[in-house]
């Protein structure tokens, strides 16, 4: 069964002039010829997204949207109309926002938080920025140390409220915070902490753990052979420093070091760290 607003594998059953046509088992969906991939025949299988033309019939495309249905993604205005605005969301056809769905003023240019979904009427794609009721905490598809897909949602006294698989609400603290963010932005995370009695969530940015570590390995590794295997860097260098040359936290710095000179990859000398050959 096609899913429209979602990606589809599809098989090819016929090469016309404008075109293939894929099989959705009645007369066949249109992929345009501008996005055909090179050498494909009939009988290959193609992974494509399902949307509505202008003329309201269902058309494929190879192209990537910025978001699916169910996605809470940062879109930017092309233009409005009293009925509502267009938003740019990396296909040929802009999305629709009804007024209806509007919180904001909407204007031209203007960059907006919304969540793509399945108009019930039209049964045509549009987006939202009356998505707040669909996130809930009630019941919990995550637990501690997941990894997870945040969206920056707004700012608070003590961090960001950010938005969880794009289900769940959660805390981003300013301690956890290391670098610029904006609402909008995608991060990847994970669960750090639930609290059990309020289904409250904290996260943090990254990956949990030695995992993290060891990310964060390679990416010292990798500066040290540009820099002649030393940089002038060690546990007692300034946070902000660190974190301006590194992109990550002195606490982060310290544990990936420490781990490297265990393993004897880094030695410490020079006022500074040095990769042993």
């Amino acid at each position: 069964m096609i899913q429209v607003g979602q990606y589809n594998t599809l098989r090819v059953l016929r090469h016309v002039e404008f075109g293939l046509y894929l099989d959705d088992g009645k007369d066949g969906i249109l992929l345009p010829k501008r996005f055909m991939p090179q050498n494909v025949k009939d009988g290959d299988d193609l992974e494509v997204f399902i949307y509505h033309d202008g003329d309201d019939r269902l058309i494929a495309t190879t192209q990537n949207p910025k978001g699916i249905v169910g996605d809470i993604v940062k879109l930017r205005t092309i233009s409005t109309t009293p009925l509502g605005a267009f938003m740019d969301w990396g296909l040929m056809k802009d999305v629709f926002v009804p007024k209806s769905q509007q919180i904001n003023k909407i204007i031209p240019n203007g960059e907006y938080l919304v969540k793509i979904y399945i108009d019930q009427q039209t049964g045509r794609i549009a987006a939202t920025e009356k998505f707040e009721s669909d996130l809930s905490n009630e019941d919990l598809t995550v637990k501690e140390f997941d990894e997870v897909k945040l969206t920056v949602y707004r700012r608070t006294d003590i961090g960001y409220v950010v938005i969880i698989n794009n289900k769940h609400t959660g805390v981003l603290h300013h301690n956890e915070i290391y670098r610029n963010i904006t609402e909008g932005d995608k991060i990847d995370g994970f669960i750090k902490k639930i609290y059990p009695k309020t289904n409250k969530i904290d996260v943090s940015t990254g990956k949990k753990g030695y995992q993290r570590v060891e990310d964060e390995s390679s990416k010292i590794i990798r500066l040290l052979k540009e820099n002649e295997g030393h940089l002038s860097f060690d546990d007692k260098s300034n946070p902000d420093a660190i974190y301006e040359y590194f992109q990550m936290s002195k606490k982060t710095f310290k544990m990936t070091i420490g781990n490297l000179y265990k393993k004897r990859i880094i030695k410490f000398e020079n006022d500074g760290i040095t990769l042993i050959e």
